[in-house]
C-alpha cells in the first residue's frame, strides 16, 4: 500500500487558499475546503494512477487530482505519493512550481 507525503511547499499552498478563503468568504468555507481536498488526496493510497497527468505536463512523472477551488500535483516514487505542488485550479501553471 502507498504511503502519502505532504512537501513543506504544498502543505503551505493548500494553507495560503485556505487563509486567502477564510478571509474572503468565511473560516467555516476555508475549514470545508480542506475536509473536501485530503478524503480526494487519501484515495491515492488505493488508486495512485488515477490523476491525470497535467495538460501543461504531458510527458512528465507528474499528476494531478482537480477539486475545484484546488488542483493537487503528485509524483509516484515507489511506495511514495509525494504531493508536491496545492494551486487554484483556475491558475496557469508554472513549471518551476513543480520543482520546488
Amino acid at each position: 500500500m502507498a504511503e502519502i507525503i505532504w512537501s513543506v511547499p504544498a502543505l503551505a499552498d493548500l494553507d495560503a487558499i485556505a487563509d486567502y478563503i477564510a478571509i474572503d468568504d468565511a473560516p467555516a468555507a476555508a475549514a470545508a475546503l480542506v475536509k473536501w481536498v485530503l478524503p480526494q488526496v487519501e484515495q491515492l493510497i488505493e488508486h495512485p494512477d488515477s490523476g491525470s497527468r497535467p495538460q501543461e505536463l504531458k510527458r512528465s512523472r507528474y499528476r494531478q487530482i482537480v477539486e475545484p477551488p484546488c488542483r493537487v500535483f503528485y509524483r509516484v516514487d515507489g511506495q511514495h505519493i509525494v504531493l508536491v505542488h496545492v494551486m487554484r485550479w483556475e491558475r496557469a501553471l508554472r513549471r518551476n512550481c513543480l520543482s520546488r
